[in-house]
């Protein structure tokens, strides 16, 4: 038996636990794995080697240096903060994307200055400096239309799961102690040599995700590092290693309940954005863990579906994957009160619109859709919305009969292919063509108005400003 096979013979609904027979065949099962690694060495050092470009150098390794390592804006903050001789690095997901030959979106900076040092440093060096988290020790140097944030080196001296009380340090490897994961702790000079305290840049090779330290004291600090720990799974493809941890993140994500809704909402969606997200969300749902931050959320098999389409099945520039698409194809519609579940996630207006249209449809899409039927609803939904009915009901037929009929298959091509060409059309009257016919200022005007453009949009939107004109007149004249 297999560690996956094992990890896929526990996802059942949470009513295994952890016994201690169950415990000590875990660990043999670690140590047999740890076995097979050693087997595999070679292949590993050349994974690393191909993370690394000079393995030998420096306390971790050397990497070269990144185009945005050297940007003039990155070079003046970091000048700024080291003019008085202490010592800034990069740190964290930039350190890690590099490493992984990921984009790196964010540039984060881990100082030596205390935080209102570094505001000091960088308003003398004309750089406008944000406290934006200053009690924490984050500071945000602005240039130009780049930012970055800069932290004070710190450790937590006192935590609730939700907020840390920190102090501030020069250490380097205490800072890194209270990081969540091990790749995560990696911290980079301007020149490219990583620093690596608690053996992250193998984890990374090896795509393996692990605790800093003890799992319950990482957890216990910010309970939304059990989220993080399934966006890493999601996001990179990263193993589970160590049961244990796993079993943690299980035991304490009723916890997850006491975070707000935007750090749930926003750790959600970027699990559903990301590539790897099936496997992950799958764990989540049967083991209880996405019970407590959105109980709607069962059909992972949908997901599933819908994930297919929008990355493999469909070459479209207008089909994307969307996680609030995904996050649809999770719920279960009929027991589900979509204004309810906008108000818990706390969704902007524009995605409580977007979710709420697609959970809530007033239309039941078909792929035997009429042209005129779709252009009618094309108007008046929107080809987002469109798009989305039409890859949510299709996935969900894909999973009661996986194999659909070459009919049915082409009847949503074919909406999805209308959809992605649509251009916005507006309604070729107004107001002051009723007026021009001789009738009164008066509600009788929208009346007509209305009328013109139901035979408009029954018509799928075709008719010209002249056939409008010439119905409008129709209707006025009786």
């Amino acid at each position: 038996m297999s560690f996956d096979d094992l990890l896929n013979a526990i996802e059942g609904p949470g009513e295994w636990a952890l016994g201690v027979v169950g415990a000590i065949f875990l660990m043999f099962m670690i140590a047999r794995r740890k076995s097979n690694r050693h087997r595999n060495q070679l292949e590993k050092k050349s994974q690393r080697q191909d993370l690394i470009v000079e393995w030998s150098k420096g306390p971790g390794g050397q990497i070269a240096v990144q185009p945005w390592m050297e940007t003039e804006a990155v070079k003046s903050v970091l000048a700024a903060i080291t003019k008085d001789g202490k010592e800034a690095r990069f740190i964290g997901g930039c350190v890690r994307n590099a490493l992984m030959k990921e984009p790196v979106v964010d540039v984060d900076i881990a100082s030596q200055e205390k935080p209102e040092q570094v505001m000091r440093l960088l308003e003398e060096s004309g750089i406008r400096a944000i406290p934006t988290g200053i009690s924490h020790g984050t500071v945000t140097a602005v240039v130009g239309d780049q930012s970055y944030e800069i932290t004070t080196l710190r450790k937590d001296i006192k935590t609730d799961g939700r907020h840390a009380v920190v102090e501030f340090t020069e250490d380097w490897k205490t800072d890194a102690a209270r990081r969540d994961f091990t790749f995560n702790t990696l911290s980079a000079t301007p020149d490219g040599m990583i620093h690596d305290y608690f053996n992250g840049i193998q984890d990374l090779a090896n795509r393996i995700i692990r605790f800093v330290g003890r799992v319950d004291e990482r957890i216990a600090e910010d309970r939304l590092r059990i989220l993080r720990y399934f966006r890493f799974i999601a996001v990179y493809g990263m193993r589970i290693e160590d049961v244990v941890e796993f079993q943690t993140c299980i035991n304490q994500s009723h916890h997850l309940k006491d975070l707000s809704a935007e750090r749930i909402r926003s750790e959600l969606f970027k699990i559903l954005a990301s590539d790897n997200q099936f496997d992950a969300v799958r764990l989540m749902i049967n083991h209880g863990v996405m019970s407590h931050i959105l109980p709607e959320a069962t059909l992972s098999e949908r997901l599933r579906r819908v994930t297919w389409l929008e990355t493999s099945a469909i070459k479209l520039d207008a089909v994307q994957p969307v996680a609030l698409r995904r996050l649809a194809a999770l719920i279960d519609t009929e027991s589900t009160d979509a204004e309810a579940l906008c108000d818990r996630l706390k969704l902007p207006n524009a995605e409580r619109q977007r979710l709420c249209a697609i959970i809530d449809p007033e239309w039941q899409i078909d792929p035997g859709v009429s042209e005129n039927e779709l252009r009618r609803r094309l108007y008046q939904l929107g080809a987002e919305t469109v798009i989305d009915l039409a890859l949510l009901e299709w996935s969900r037929r894909l999973v009661i009969t996986p194999k659909l009929r070459r009919e049915e298959t082409d009847g949503w091509l074919a909406i999805i292919a209308v959809a992605d060409e649509w251009e916005e059309i507006p309604f070729p009257l107004r107001g002051q063509d009723v007026l021009d016919l001789g009738v009164a200022a008066s509600p009788s005007v929208a009346g007509f108005l209305q009328t013109v453009k139901a035979w408009w949009t029954e018509g799928g939107c075709r008719a010209d400003r002249t056939a409008c004109l010439r119905r409008l007149k129709e209707c006025v004249d009786g």
